[in-house]
């Protein structure tokens, strides 16, 4: 017998001004966020937490919720704020029974991947598009989004906080917090207490990729989704994605993804019209 998963509501959010939303006592299904860039804050058992790239925030019915996105304290109130984050919104046996499969962390750090977020725009995509006879589809995308999850935590010891899998994490969360920043090897190395050495080794033995290969992949990642979802020029969306110039993102750009920054744009947003 076929569980059943539905997916109620998906959309991705950017902000550029303060926001808070709360649902207390608590939300009425299942709520998945995940931050694909920027900042904010949420209720995370019971205390207002800083979330960054990468979160993963789980909430099940009855849990409750507050999300704030604010402007950095020594801003002036003027100054626009950038926060990105897919939300999935569901319920159904199969949900149910893949929560109680394990305990389920209000908040889980994950890699900023390419996969991860195509997966995540394309439940938003197929939500639209498929309201009434291929609504299943969503629901499917929705089921690898949450076995992605489960490899994630398996394979690379996400939700975990012990050996070298910690350190690496440790790692990982300070490249994605400062990727869109100049950053050194030995700022990695320092933000878990290692050698440079012992860092680089420590890293692609954990995620197969050096430092700066991840950090590049999450600038073009973020670069990616600004293109899609932000009015921004190609050329600002380079310098605010960390890139030195817009010639070397266009180089790395057409490496990773096999066309130009601006042909990318164009065919993706000619597929969601």
């Amino acid at each position: 017998m076929r569980l059943f998963c539905e997916v109620l509501a998906a959309g991705y959010s950017y902000h550029t001004k303060p926001f808070r939303t709360e649902a207390y006592p608590g939300v009425g299904y299942y709520l998945f966020r995940f931050q694909s860039e920027g900042s904010a804050k949420a209720l995370v058992d019971g205390k207002l937490v800083p979330v960054g790239p990468g979160d993963l925030l789980l909430y099940k019915p009855g849990e409750p919720y507050e999300l704030r996105i604010e402007a950095e304290p020594e801003t002036s109130g003027d100054t626009p704020v950038a926060s990105g984050d897919y939300y999935f919104i569901c319920r159904g046996e199969w949900i149910d029974a893949w929560w109680n499969e394990r305990k389920r962390p209000q908040k889980l750090s994950l890699p900023l991947q390419d996969s991860l977020l195509a997966l995540c725009r394309q439940i938003v995509i197929e939500h639209y598009r498929g309201k009434r006879q291929y609504k299943e589809i969503t629901d499917y995308y929705l089921r690898i989004f949450c076995l992605t999850i489960d490899r994630e935590m398996k394979e690379h010891g996400v939700g975990t906080e012990t050996g070298q899998s910690f350190l690496a994490q440790r790692m990982r969360n300070y490249v994605e917090e400062h990727a869109l920043e100049s950053f050194k090897l030995e700022d990695v190395a320092r933000s878990a207490g290692l050698s440079l050495s012992r860092a680089v080794h420590l890293f692609k033995a954990c995620y197969g990729s050096s430092i700066m290969k991840y950090a590049l992949q999450i600038r073009l990642a973020i670069a990616r989704e600004r293109m899609l979802y932000s009015p921004m020029s190609l050329e600002q969306i380079a310098e605010s994605s960390g890139f030195s110039s817009y010639s070397y993102f266009h180089r790395m750009f057409r490496a990773h993804y096999g066309v130009s920054p601006k042909k990318y744009q164009l065919e993706q947003l000619t597929k969601t019209e």
